[in-house]
């Protein structure tokens, strides 16, 4: 049987084709006219994509270039910082953050859980420079509460900066980093936005481009304030990745392109794109009578899923990967051959959703799960489906109703 190599992986994510095209056509120096227009328009829908004021900041690197310069510009030695983990990304701020000297309080829970907000509440001091934590931990498949963590910190008065790594969480998860009061949102090239890796970017508040005037840490390549200076010209301060950043502009124009050129609400389709593949996911899952790895507090980017009583999840992965094709990540560090992941960000779909459900089931049956009949999963997922499509059907006609109505007849129904 013709096999057909399928990425279900976190990070990277599938390629947009037309990502590739503008990557194969990208021979453009980066000190013309005609890459300042590009990276002009790149930064400025960035900015939609993030859904933020704020300016808007590119970095040839990974997401983890990303998150070093936000802890270089905005702490000196000595500073107090306060790292949210529960995963091998947030285990990743709190080694940053000591690199660069800083006295790092953690606020740590076991792998698969979310933090309780009144030990962050109880964990914060006066002295906090910042908080460090992630919008989604896609080691766990767990979801955090960037609001709730926002929300505190404005219920106390404290004034320590809120940065957060939303490298698997945007595209996947609502966040108003504004309406929160989030300083520094991070995200990387190979997730949502569907290219490849090699490419961060950072929305950085007012607040925090204030601190860095004061902050003592040494920082060269990553001086945001430099590539800030040169972000308003049209350039880069060192030189850029040339094709990525085209395939980037392409990428944000077929998100865009989803929604009738509207990116912000594009945007939203995306996000919701996301939760629907998650939902079915775990539904189909738990009809295998799987359970999740963390079910109080799911992520959209990706479902972690523990395999059954006594199995290794390697085995699993290797099942997908020799009969299908089909590209799932194991556990990682301690909880490799613990649980298997399969991600849901970026260019997936609902056939592609149903092709790795129905993937699973052939797994499921050569690995005789306990109890597997086929269909279960492939039913419990066209029902989830069935279920969210007629209510954004019904959302997506009563905003076109809304629209057409006067403002003196919209106004009276609303009441």
């Amino acid at each position: 049987m013709i096999r057909k190599t399928r990425l279900f992986t976190p990070g990277p994510t599938p390629l947009l084709p037309a990502a590739q095209f503008a990557m194969a056509a990208a021979d453009i120096h980066h000190r013309t006219a005609e890459f300042r227009n590009l990276y002009r328009k790149v930064l400025a829908d960035l900015k939609t994509f993030v859904g933020t004021r704020n300016d808007v900041l590119l970095l040839a690197s990974s997401g983890t270039g990303a998150m070093e310069a936000s802890v270089a510009n905005l702490t000196s030695p000595g500073d107090r910082v306060l790292v949210l983990t529960a995963g091998k990304f947030g285990e990743r701020w709190t080694g940053l953050a000591k690199a660069f000297g800083c006295d790092v309080e953690v606020v740590s829970v076991p792998y698969g859980q979310t933090f309780d907000l009144e030990s962050v509440r109880k964990a914060l001091k006066i002295e906090t420079r910042a908080v460090l934590m992630q919008a989604t931990e896609s080691s766990t498949g767990v979801r955090h509460d960037v609001a709730g963590v926002a929300r505190i910190l404005k219920e106390t008065g404290n004034d320590a900066l809120l940065v957060v790594d939303g490298i698997t969480g945007l595209g996947t998860t609502h966040l108003d980093m504004d309406g929160w009061g989030v300083d520094v949102l991070i995200g990387g090239s190979q997730k949502a936005v569907m290219i490849p890796p090699g490419l961060a970017y950072l929305a950085v508040s007012d607040r925090a481009w204030e601190a860095m005037e004061i902050s003592l840490n040494p920082r060269y390549y990553f001086d945001l304030r430099k590539e800030r200076k040169n972000a308003a010209k049209g350039e880069s301060a060192y030189t850029p990745a040339v094709a990525l950043i085209a395939a980037l502009g392409a990428a944000l124009d077929y998100i865009a392109g989803q929604a009738g050129g509207d990116l912000a609400l594009g945007r939203e389709q995306l996000v919701d794109n996301a939760e629907t593949c998650a939902a079915m996911t775990r539904a189909a899952v738990q009809a295998l009578g799987l359970r999740l790895f963390a079910p109080d507090a799911p992520a959209a980017a990706l479902t972690a899923v523990l395999p059954p009583e006594g199995m290794d999840s390697g085995l699993i992965v290797k099942e997908l990967r020799s009969r299908f094709a089909a590209i799932v990540t194991d556990g990682q560090g301690e909880m490799k051959g613990k649980l298997f992941r399969i991600a849901h960000i970026g260019l997936f779909d609902y056939m592609d959703t149903i092709a790795m459900i129905g993937a699973l089931e052939q797994v499921a049956s050569a690995l005789k799960f306990p109890g597997f009949q086929f269909g279960q999963a492939l039913t419990a997922a066209q029902k989830v489906f069935a279920a969210e499509s007629g209510l954004q059907r019904r959302s997506s006609a009563l905003a076109a109703h809304a629209e057409s109505m006067t403002p003196a007849a919209a106004s009276a129904t609303t009441r």
